[in-house]
């Protein structure tokens, strides 16, 4: 009996899943697969896109894992999942730790590797959005002592990540925290005050030993690519070479000529986009970016059609991750962000991120779901 029970509860789970946000994330992991197939089939055959097809079947069962828990469940785990992220963090600082492209962000397990802070993005989102819930549903604007909560809850995590350092996943962490406020009704004159915090900050980890060299270097090559010739600025000009060479439709899936080449390193995960831009060509990668806005859309929709503070204020933190991560990720591709690191979500390879992002649409999955049984 108890087993019938699940199985119908399951069945009633997926009639309440958003079907547009599934089909488009399902769509963009689909295609980082191919994407990455391409990308590496010359030196590596199959075998990444083997390895990333798992990542997403992994991720998946995650997601509906996370969309069949109830409210108070859910509720009750955020302390543990924040717990479990701040952790994670401070493991990869220990000797736990491994420093891979300069930066001290993973930890070495047999057969793969963890990216604590990715899951650390979504135990944040979960933490600021149960501390400033009940204060929003019942004031409809942050108090001061809201503020602190809600700011030293990001500050841990934020202040662990540039231990590590790494400097893309702190500007996500940030980019969360200002969503997460933003739709809980922090005063526009509060925001004016951190963000000019916040430029001091970032001021002064530029002028300290706070970031890594290569760090510094790839922002200085940002402004001046012809500063680093050879390192970040030979990278980020064959990555622009690579998509203006695409045209409207592409040279073919297999067949762009610097893709296959291999004249950009670690193409299948910071620069995946140069892949669709050169071989899916202009139409090509419009539809990815298409689809990657319409995540963000649909989760902010969903958010706004919540009636849970919880849920609006967890859906706004996941959109300005999911936003955040894709403007960043394509603008450095075209060269109008500096590189920074972080993945294009659901399409860059990468087992960590994959998993945070399909939590992340459990999350929201299960945010829509709860609006759905409050109407029927």
């Amino acid at each position: 009996m108890a087993a019938r029970e699940r199985h119908g509860r399951g069945l009633r789970d997926l009639a309440h899943l958003d079907l547009g946000l599934l089909v488009a994330a399902a769509g963009l992991s689909l295609l980082g697969i191919l994407l990455t197939w391409s990308a590496t089939a010359a030196t590596s055959g199959s075998s990444f896109a083997v390895r990333g097809a798992l990542n997403v079947a992994v991720g998946m069962a995650l997601a509906f894992a996370v969309l069949r828990l109830d409210a108070r469940t859910l509720r009750a785990a955020v302390p543990l999942a924040y717990l479990a992220g701040v952790l994670g963090l401070l493991a990869v600082l220990s000797p736990l730790g491994s420093t891979i492209n300069g930066s001290r962000s993973w930890i070495e397990l047999p057969g793969f590797s963890v990216q604590p802070a990715e899951i650390a993005k979504v135990a944040l989102g979960l933490a600021v959005a149960s501390a400033l819930a009940d204060t929003d549903q019942v004031r409809g604007a942050l108090a001061r002592r809201d503020v602190r909560v809600g700011l030293g809850l990001a500050a841990v995590p934020l202040a662990l990540i540039m231990a590590q350092p790494d400097l893309g996943s702190a500007l996500v962490v940030t980019a969360m925290a200002v969503s997460a406020f933003a739709v809980a009704g922090l005063r526009a004159r509060v925001f004016a005050w951190l963000f000019a915090a916040a430029v001091a900050v970032a001021g002064l980890a530029f002028m300290t030993p706070l970031l890594a060299q290569y760090q510094r270097d790839r922002l200085l090559a940002f402004w001046r690519p012809e500063a680093d010739p050879s390192g970040i600025g030979y990278q980020v000009a064959q990555v622009k070479l690579a998509i203006g060479s695409g045209g409207w439709f592409g040279q073919g899936l297999f067949e762009g000529r610097s893709t296959q080449g291999g004249f950009i390193p670690f193409q299948y995960t910071d620069f995946v986009f140069s892949v669709a831009g050169e071989e899916l060509g202009f139409v090509g990668a419009l539809g990815i970016v298409a689809l990657e806005m319409f995540v963000v859309v649909r989760t902010l929709v969903i958010g706004i059609r919540s009636r849970d503070a919880f849920g609006r204020i967890l859906c706004g933190a996941i959109a300005g991750w999911f936003l955040f991560q894709s403007v960043e990720n394509i603008g450095m591709n075209l060269g109008l962000m500096p590189v920074t690191g972080v993945p294009l979500p659901f399409v860059s390879y990468g087992g960590s991120s994959m998993f945070s992002c399909w939590i992340a649409v459990g999350l929201v999955g299960n945010v829509h779901a709860a609006s759905r049984r409050r109407i029927s």
